[in-house]
């Protein structure tokens, strides 16, 4: 009988383990720490995922078609510049999972106004459009119309790990 025990006893963290994983799936509980801000770096294509000034995660990601400069106006196929935040998440998105960026800020629309132009919108954090196959395709070049573009399998983390009211961070 005590070695019935023993034996139960040492299949159980295991067993505890697992549980505890399916446990914060089932909650859909980050993988790890949450991020607490998201820095974008245009130039270097990297994007952070940081906590309490510490990077827990960092991205190679595509940007818009004409990424030099903040977006001014829709349809310039720029991303923006600036501090935001996650201000909205979209699960049915045409591409795989996406995070909206509060882009335009108060300052962003005077900017358009003042020339006559709409500031633009729907800046995300997003995976690749649905049905577009290999990641591949898509890696070292610039391709969304403004957004933020990581692998689908980054993004699916991403989504795990940033909650919605994270700041964002998107430097030259």
């Amino acid at each position: 009988m005590r070695r019935r025990a023993f034996v139960l006893m040492l299949a159980l963290p295991p067993c505890l383990a697992a549980c505890d994983s399916a446990h914060r799936a089932a909650r859909r509980e980050p993988p790890g720490p949450a991020a607490d801000r998201i820095v974008v770096e245009k130039a270097a294509r990297r994007m952070h995922l940081m906590r309490t000034g510490a990077t827990l995660k960092t991205y190679r990601i595509a940007l818009g078609r004409n990424p030099v400069g903040h977006k001014e106006q829709e349809g310039d196929s720029r991303t923006p510049e600036g501090i935001y935040v996650i201000d909205a998440r979209n699960p049915g998105s045409r591409f795989h999972l996406s995070l909206r960026v509060s882009y335009p800020n108060a300052e962003d629309r005077r900017r358009a106004s003042a020339r006559g132009m709409s500031p633009g919108g729907d800046i995300f954090i997003h995976g690749l459009p649905n049905g577009a196959g290999a990641d591949a395709l898509f890696a070292g070049r610039d391709w969304t119309d403004g957004c933020i573009a990581v692998t689908n399998a980054e993004i699916r983390e991403i989504w795990a790990m940033v909650k919605d009211g994270t700041p964002t961070e998107i430097r030259p």
